[in-house]
């Protein structure tokens, strides 16, 4: 499965669980610890965790699996690796702070 074809699962399975911001950047000829990165935001821990659940079943259900997850407990910022797409889930203030939209501002929106 492609980057874009994942990139999409993940990004249907955001907005089906009410994710906000919701941003797709393509780091092909960027960066070497990805390929694409999938952003949101949540609410609170609750819909971090759920949004992150959503995003694995349906990518596992896709055939694409879980290579590493963090953050679960934490409840301001979950990250997801899938390999070459990495999915990070921030309540509000934790996206602000890191501000990866802006650290990565030269990728292409996918």
């Amino acid at each position: 499965m492609d980057v874009k074809e994942i990139t999409k699962i993940a990004q249907d399975a955001l907005e089906d669980k009410m994710g906000e911001d919701i941003k797709v950047l393509d780091l092909r000829g960027l960066s070497n610890v990805a390929d694409a990165f999938v952003i949101a935001s949540g609410k609170n821990p609750n819909h971090l965790r759920a949004m992150a659940d959503a995003v694995e079943q349906k990518l596992y259900e896709a055939g694409v699996k879980l290579h590493h997850s963090e953050g679960y407990s934490g409840g301001t910022w979950v990250l997801l690796d899938f390999g070459n797409v990495l999915v990070h889930l921030f309540n509000q203030e934790a996206r602000n702070f890191y501000s990866l939209d802006h650290v990565w501002s030269d990728a292409k929106k996918m």
